[in-house]
């Protein structure tokens, strides 16, 4: 009996150990004076809900990959209660209006933007901001054309000022074209203007339809805001959908559906798990890829078994998303470290990007990674398939480039960088990207500026991005950012934008100052 209760009190000494070890770290982050009152709000809700296990049927080995950083969940927390990433049908909202919102159809452009800013209001993904916000320019032209020009300009400033002011998060995304639209015109005119942080801008750019100096309107307007970068439309719609979207960062996913989830491989960590290729091709490789398809599979089927969100949410009851139109997201980072790292264990000398035969061990790397994707099968999952995600890079990827990005700093000649991501990105139907930044020169060169995007396409580009090298604001990874709110949070400053935190830390900051910047000088 002595045993017992010995036992009990010290189990319950334990507990006791574990509550005020929990509260220490609540009394942390709501005295963190650098967060905002929402942002210290996110903070105890991650904290609350990663006090929870995560999902049944987690493999073991996952824990292990997880805590040698092989694989990473990108902070999405143990129990997920709906989506990582949601894509609203807001062409049915505009049509039919919201029941839940008790809004009718909008009948002039005041009323559809005011619409509008009510839905993102109640939208959310995996926080509480919307990663998409739609197709803006289909959905606002037929009542920006009915209206005088200088009125609906000054309509569309406001709305987007209020996005910004409103949705403190760089990873929530608008998209333009292919066509050219008077509403597309006034957001190039605009978004230079404002300097706005979000939202991150995607031109949805087809060469057949897009005209050239509609074209090059956007280049320079990327030149001066980092807004917009340009999706090869004809890629997505073949390998996505017609009706799809680009979200978050630069993720290509269906309207009126979305992501569940977005797990990692940290390819340049694993490499060093290695003694060499055959070592990591046989055994480490195979063995992180299972893992991951296992525990995305778990959490997938928590979401949607055990979440509410499928069964409740206004968005799902008023047919604005659908389960069916879902996806899981396989996503990696450290290509570029994996090659590096391997050729020199094999005892070889060349560089991803510099050498044809470290080129094609990437090739290699991905083409055995996405056959084991495209065979695994997922009841839940859009097609019943997980499709591969190239992504932008987290602030714990030390050792990690984003996705299949050559390391910054260590990029060859434009050409010949524009043919090394021609060899990867058609892996990546969900979302790739590469970023070119550009010098002065730029503003003279548009037409020039606008045959390298155009030459880069043919070469098997699927999404690249541009911005002025010297100017405030510039795209970090997939996202926006400016530099000078960078330098407040490290002076200790509050900062609105949830998203500057993430550059402050130690891994992404190499994106500010190591990017190859070009000039049509050289």
């Amino acid at each position: 009996m002595f045993n017992i209760k010995s036992r009990s009190l010290k189990k319950r000494r334990q507990s006791m150990s574990e509550i005020r070890k929990h509260q220490q770290e609540i009394e942390k982050i709501m005295n963190d004076r650098q967060l905002t009152y929402w942002q210290r709000t996110d903070a105890l809700a991650k904290y609350a809900e990663n006090m929870l296990d995560y999902p049944e049927g987690t493999p073991e080995e996952f824990y292990i990959l997880d805590e040698s950083r092989e694989i990473s969940d990108l902070h999405e927390g143990h129990g997920p209660k709906c989506p990582r990433y949601i894509l609203p049908d807001y062409k049915k909202f505009i049509k039919e209006g919201s029941k839940f919102l008790r809004l009718d159809p909008p009948k002039n452009l005041l009323e559809a933007l005011n619409a509008l800013l009510i839905f993102y209001h109640n939208a959310h993904s995996i926080d509480r901001f919307p990663v998409f916000l739609g197709r803006v320019d289909d959905l606002l032209e037929e009542f920006v054309i009915k209206e005088d020009r200088e009125r609906a300009k000054e309509l569309i400033k406001w709305f987007l000022i209020s996005i910004d002011r409103t949705m403190s998060d760089s990873f929530v995304q608008a998209n333009l074209g292919p066509q050219e639209t008077v509403t597309g015109n006034i957001m190039l005119e605009l978004m230079p203007e404002l300097q706005n942080i979000t939202p991150n801008v995607t031109l949805r750019y087809d060469p057949e339809v897009t005209p050239d100096e509609f074209a090059k309107k956007a280049l320079d307007c990327a030149l001066k805001c980092a807004n917009p970068a340009f999706a090869l439309d004809s890629f997505y719609k073949e390998r996505v959908g017609e009706e799809y979207g680009i979200a978050s960062c630069y993720n290509g996913l269906l309207i009126g559906g979305g992501a569940y989830t977005l797990t990692r491989l940290r390819l340049g960590t694993i490499s060093e798990h290695c003694e060499n290729s055959e070592d990591f091709f046989n055994n480490r490789l195979p063995l992180c890829i299972d893992t991951q398809l296992k525990f995305m599979d778990a959490k997938i089927r928590n979401v949607v078994e055990n979440r509410a969100f499928f069964d409740s949410d206004w968005m799902v009851r008023e047919g604005f998303v659908h389960a069916d139109r879902f996806v899981g997201l396989f996503g990696l980072v450290g290509l570029c470290e994996c090659v590096n790292n391997l050729m020199k264990k094999d005892g070889k000398e060349g560089r991803m990007g510099h050498d044809k035969e470290a080129d094609q061990l990437g090739v290699r790397i991905l083409e055995t990674i996405d056959k084991a994707v495209s065979e695994h099968y997922c009841p839940y999952s859009y097609r019943h398939h997980f499709v591969m995600h190239s992504q932008v890079g987290a602030d714990d990827d030390e050792g990690n480039s984003a996705g299949t990005r050559i390391a910054y700093g260590d990029e060859p000649e434009l050409y010949e960088h524009l043919k090394n991501c021609g060899l990867y990105h058609h892996f990546f139907p969900s979302g790739v990207g590469d970023i070119f930044p550009f010098d002065e020169t730029a503003f003279r060169n548009l037409d020039a500026l606008l045959d390298i995007f155009k030459g880069g396409f043919k070469v098997g580009v699927k999404y690249m991005s541009t911005y002025l090298g010297s100017g405030d604001l510039i795209r970090v990874t997939g996202y926006l950012m400016k530099k000078s709110e960078v330098e407040k949070l490290k002076r200790g400053e509050v900062v609105a934008n949830d998203s500057v935190a993430l550059v402050v830390d130690k891994t992404p900051a190499r994106h500010l100052t190591e990017k190859k910047v070009r000039s049509f000088d050289e």
